[in-house]
């Protein structure tokens, strides 16, 4: 009788380890599927953070810069800026505008039904901005390339529609040296007041007017000299009291758009002496 006590004894004792003992797996098999699970989910968020962080970097749109051009007793024209069509042209006007190149200068030739044109220093479409006026040292003229088509720049595809400001350049064409010209673009502008197909793919678009169109009309219809155009009269479209442009400040929306790549200007008179002396 004893004997089998013992036995009992021993059995239960047996089997109350071996319960504990899988009490104790079954613990770590728990604990590891939680872990388990955790790591899953760890993975998973990174997964999803790192997918949700690519898109929204290749959905994210920056804000165009916008400028503001006042005009003196007129009013304020406002100006988005397309940096993806023309980025270095762009970044020229912003760094011209914030530097206060432009304030003071006027609208030198306005013509109704086509585009009014400023910027100049000289106040007849003959200046050019200097490398100083865009925080370089010297005091030699500068010039940019033209961003658009017919001189390799395919990817300005902004049309020259109403409202539309684009960068002004000097034409060699009717001398026979056309892309001289493509690349002479400096500080003057022009403003579209109406659509005109001629111009595209040929001249530096880069941003059109959101407000004050109105302001840009005004200005295309104020009293100028003379209306007689030809290659030699300098006052023809330009205003008896050509309209100031009291400043343009332009709102890059924190983005920086560093100095502009400039180029040295053809220099005209040089080439035509150098013919000259050359024959």
């Amino acid at each position: 009788m004893k004997e089998k006590n013992a036995k009992t004894k021993k059995e239960k004792k047996s089997t109350t380890k071996e319960t504990k003992n899988k009490e104790k797996r079954n613990y770590s098999k728990v604990i590891l599927l939680v872990i388990t699970v955790i790591a899953i989910l760890v993975v998973l968020g990174a997964i999803a953070w790192t997918v949700n962080t690519v898109i929204a970097k290749n959905n994210y749109k920056a804000e165009n810069p916008i400028a503001t051009i006042e005009i003196e007793n007129m009013g304020k024209i406002t100006v988005e800026l397309y940096p993806q069509y023309a980025p270095n042209t762009v970044a020229n006007f912003i760094a011209l505008a914030n530097s206060g190149f432009y304030n003071g200068l006027t609208f030198h030739r306005t013509i109704p039904d086509f585009m009014i044109q400023g910027g100049d220093p000289n106040g007849d479409g003959t200046g050019n901005a200097t490398l100083k006026d865009i925080g370089e040292d010297g005091e030699d003229n500068y010039a940019i390339k033209g961003e658009f088509i017919i001189n390799g720049f395919t990817k300005n595809t902004l049309k020259h529609t109403r409202g539309v400001i684009s960068m002004a350049r000097s034409d060699y064409s009717s001398l026979g040296l056309s892309t001289q010209g493509y690349n002479s673009g400096s500080c003057q502008f022009f403003i579209m007041t109406a659509d005109n197909t001629s111009l595209d793919g040929m001249y530096a678009a880069f941003g059109r007017v959101t407000d004050g169109m109105d302001i840009v009309d005004q200005i295309s219809n104020v009293e100028v000299e003379t209306r007689e155009s030809n290659d030699e009269n300098l006052t023809a479209d330009k205003p008896l009291d050509p309209p100031v442009i009291t400043s343009i400040s332009v709102d890059t929306k924190g983005v920086d758009y560093g100095k502009p790549e400039t180029v040295e200007p053809f220099d005209y008179s040089s080439y035509i002496m150098s013919q000259y002396y050359n024959q």
